[in-house]
């Protein structure tokens, strides 16, 4: 039976995030199961869980990627439903960063920063890369601007695409398991470059089974299995005293105890 979900924010303020009762069928599969769950702006969220648990479902349901099946998504008090205008609101404000970085080959990096502000915020083409080299800077790779993601190594297209999603100016970020295509010199770069974020207070979730990314950065650590929330806890209290079998299984098997 999984456990009481997220704590709600307090009352005085409007939630980032809100997932009430939401619920995700692939035809007869269930992937998600009453998903309730409140991230407070800027609250850092990491989600972790074995595969097939329904974690990148839940954070590809906030954005629409995956419409959800029943519940409602409210982001920033806009209920996300089906029709194209209210998606494309809240796609705005929520920035994505994928396993596989995502980024058009056929253009270059300022090229793939630049793109959505002119075209969905309407930014002009100077002020566009305006925004984008003070990311690149940012992230540590102005200096390879004008190249194709094809010649840079993992660990920088993964930064280009994390200064990509930041050009549209999102409310929030999701990253689904960002550093699990690298080489393991590369995911510390990345994995610092998030670390900065969360110390300017972006509000995140995180798909990632980096857990020692999760002690340093996360709020909260949120566990998924069979496609529901089973515990939830700060850090400190989640690593140290997990409260349920399966929990206590899958931390043993992925640090090693």
């Amino acid at each position: 039976m999984a456990a009481a979900n997220a704590s709600p924010a307090p009352a005085s303020a409007q939630p980032m995030i809100a997932m009430r009762g939401v619920e995700k069928w692939y035809g007869d599969y269930k992937a998600l199961t009453d998903i309730n769950l409140t991230v407070a702006s800027g609250e850092k969220i990491v989600l972790c869980g074995p595969s097939g648990s329904g974690k990148s479902t839940l954070i590809r349901c906030i954005n629409h990627l995956e419409p959800y099946s029943a519940g409602e998504i409210r982001v920033d008090g806009t209920l996300l439903g089906d029709d194209r205008k209210t998606i494309d609101a809240v796609r705005r404000e929520v920035g994505m960063v994928f396993q596989q970085f995502n980024l058009f080959p056929h253009l270059t990096v300022m090229q793939n920063c630049t793109l959505a502000p002119m075209r969905s915020r309407g930014l002009g083409k100077a002020q566009a890369e305006a925004v984008a080299r003070r990311l690149l800077d940012r992230v540590k790779i102005l200096d390879q601007a004008d190249k194709f993601p094809a010649q840079l190594s993992g660990g920088q297209q993964q930064r280009v695409a994390i200064a990509r999603a930041l050009c549209m100016k999102p409310k929030v970020m999701l990253f689904d398991e960002p550093t699990s295509a690298l080489d393991p010199e590369m995911v510390k770069e990345v994995l610092d470059t998030m670390i900065s974020l969360a110390e300017d207070g972006m509000t995140m979730i995180c798909v990632t089974h980096e857990m020692g990314f999760a002690r340093q950065v996360a709020d909260r650590v949120i566990f998924m299995a069979g496609g529901a929330i089973v515990e939830e806890g700060h850090p400190a209290e989640f690593f140290k005293a997990p409260k349920h079998e399966r929990t206590r299984k899958f931390l043993g098997e992925i640090l090693g105890h």
